[in-house]
């Protein structure tokens, strides 16, 4: 029926005669055959590139905050803004890049710069962290002082490393998962199927990156040296960037139509609705009605635009109305925002693992037996392990039992994936809040409230929870996200589909940082402790956790009236 009919545009079709793939290339831009190029054969070579790339994010940034505060000397909470910041920062730039390789470059060679680039950061930042001159905190003498040596100028050239890092992993992020996912044909049932899977694959590869990146590589910087905790990443990412390289030749290219750009496309419906605002059918033509087409369900949204596709009866030379179909792309494209802006809130809660998380563990008894003390940082293996075990059960096991009563390839439609993992984000927060309100108890009860250096006699192993009950929130909302902001873009906008899903833990970070120095100076002063004081004794971080908690229960609220409203593109179900 017409209410049930949803906009459908191919991606690649099969000429049976010669397993041919319109639409896609191979590397020498000949016509890529289906049985030669893409499918897994390709796709794993891309989850290996992007294994070593989390690998070398993590080895980074895992530790970052404790970087900041004791080898720069930076304040918890502007530590924690400047992660924060940086986090954002290199999320948004996805935006850009994405941009650049689908109008310009294409995502084969805008990877292939972006590595380079992300690569040269990494050098910079071992840089930073092993030239003597710059080593301010381990070149005092016996009087305290650091003749000689320029802690500015090694902050300076930290950051500006860190932020090339930013740039190239803006460019890297968006358009190699779509790269990826670009390898299966969404309209071949079986290539349909696996395509759903690689999403999973791919987070999957993506966490054991981070478990090996955060479990090791900060192990290293906290017990060996800075410099070879960065060094090792900046060397992975230059292996992975010669793994990608390898598989050139397996590789399906999609092909650039010769027609207009998607963004002139939607950006001149907009013009034109804009400009018909005050018109009406009367001294106007409608255009649907010249082309002989009808409504369906998702034209019944953002019906103003409907008058882009009106025209006068005598246009002047040169104007155009607007197609159903350009229309309809626009509308497909707003249609993504509410549910972006109702998953701000989870990720604020995802920045707080790697900075607030973080410095919890280094308050508490982290010895496993005489000599060996965990990083602090390392506990984020947790939620990677988390993860990596609940991804492998949930594509083999959950997804064929419920696609059995559902019919859905997929089991759940995408949203349905996203609100599981928001509701469990809310129980994070809650058990977060709970043990740190123990902390702070353990602490009053041995009398090391004013002592913030000491080790509360409490086991690090108590945070364990909050990492595990991210990382399930992880494997079902991050997941979703990534596939719903592929699947429901125009086939020509795959990769600033991937960055939109990218900008809202970048517009995310940046809400933390602000959110975080807010409540700093508001609770800050007339003899009281700010909620993150330095001395995490005297701090409430289990006031904020139930802030987060809160904010996450009315994000989620919102978020079940957008999806229940919201009509897929390309598939025939709604929650």
């Amino acid at each position: 029926t017409s209410g049930d009919q949803l906009l459908h545009t191919p991606l690649l079709v099969m000429e049976p005669e010669n397993g041919i793939l319109t639409g896609a290339v191979d590397y020498k831009q000949r016509p890529a055959i289906r049985s030669k190029h893409g499918r897994w054969k390709a796709a794993l070579f891309i989850i290996v590139v992007e294994m070593a790339e989390r690998i070398a994010y993590y080895g980074a940034s895992a530790n970052l905050i404790i970087f900041l505060t004791e080898k720069l000397g930076q304040s918890t909470a502007k530590a924690a803004a400047n992660v924060n910041a940086w986090f954002g920062v290199g999320t948004l730039l996805a935006i850009v890049g994405a941009v650049v390789a689908d109008s310009f470059l294409g995502k084969y060679y805008t990877i292939l710069a972006a590595t380079i680039l992300y690569t040269s950061g990494l050098g910079l930042l071992t840089l930073s962290a092993i030239l003597p001159s710059l080593d301010c905190n381990n070149r005092k003498n016996s009087t305290g002082s650091t003749s000689g040596c320029s802690p500015h100028l090694q902050a300076i050239i930290f950051f500006v490393a860190l932020y090339l890092v930013a740039i190239g992993q803006g460019g890297h992020k968006p358009c190699v998962q779509a790269f990826g996912a670009d390898q299966f044909d969404g309209q071949d049932p079986e290539e349909s199927k696996a395509k759903s899977s690689f999403f999973n694959w791919w987070y999957f590869g993506t966490c054991i990156g981070g478990i090996v990146g955060v479990a090791v590589l900060s192990y290293v910087q906290d017990n060996l040296s800075w410099g070879l905790g960065f060094g090792i990443p900046c060397i992975i990412l230059a292996v992975a960037l010669l793994i990608f390289l390898l598989g050139t030749m397996t590789y399906r290219y999609i092909s650039k139509g010769g027609g207009e750009s998607p963004f002139k496309r939607i950006g001149r419906v907009f013009v034109a609705a804009a400009k018909n605002w005050r018109a009406s059918r009367s001294p106007l033509r409608d255009n649907e009605d010249s082309q002989g087409t009808h409504s369906y369900p998702g034209s019944q949204h953002f019906r103003f635009l409907d008058k882009a596709m009106l025209v006068a009866d005598f246009p002047p030379p040169g104007q155009k109305a607007c197609s159903k179909e350009e229309v309809e792309e626009a509308k497909a494209m707003l249609r993504l925002i509410p549910i972006w802006a109702a998953s701000l809130i989870f990720a604020i809660v995802f920045s707080q693992q790697g900075t607030f998380f973080i410095k919890q563990g280094v308050t508490l008894d982290r010895s496993i037996g005489r000599k060996f003390t965990i990083p602090a940082a390392s506990l984020q293996a947790f939620t990677g392990i988390c993860i990596a075990v609940f991804i492998p059960i949930y594509d083999r096991v959950f997804v064929p039992i419920v696609r059995a009563f559902t019919g859905k390839p997929a089991g759940i439609t995408m949203l349905q994936r996203i609100g599981t993992g928001l509701c469990i984000s809310i129980v994070c927060m809650v058990v977060a809040a709970a043990i740190e309100k123990k902390r702070l108890k353990t602490a009053w009860e041995h009398g090391l409230i004013d002592l913030p250096k000491a080790t509360i006699p409490m086991s690090i192993w108590w945070l364990v929870p909050q990492f595990v009950l991210f990382g399930i929130a992880e494997a079902f909302t991050m997941v979703g996200l990534q596939e719903f902001f592929y699947d429901q873009v125009p086939n020509e906008l795959r990769s600033v589909g991937l960055s939109l899903y990218l900008s809202i833990f970048g517009i995310g970070s940046l809400l933390s940082s602000i959110l975080v120095s807010i409540i700093d100076k508001a609770t800050r002063g007339r003899g009281q402790e700010s909620w993150f004081s330095n001395n995490l004794n005297r701090a409430h971080l289990d006031y904020f956790y139930w802030l987060l908690a809160g904010l996450s229960a009315t994000a989620l609220a919102l978020f079940i009236c957008c999806a229940k409203s919201y009509i897929y593109n390309k598939k025939n179900t709604r929650i």
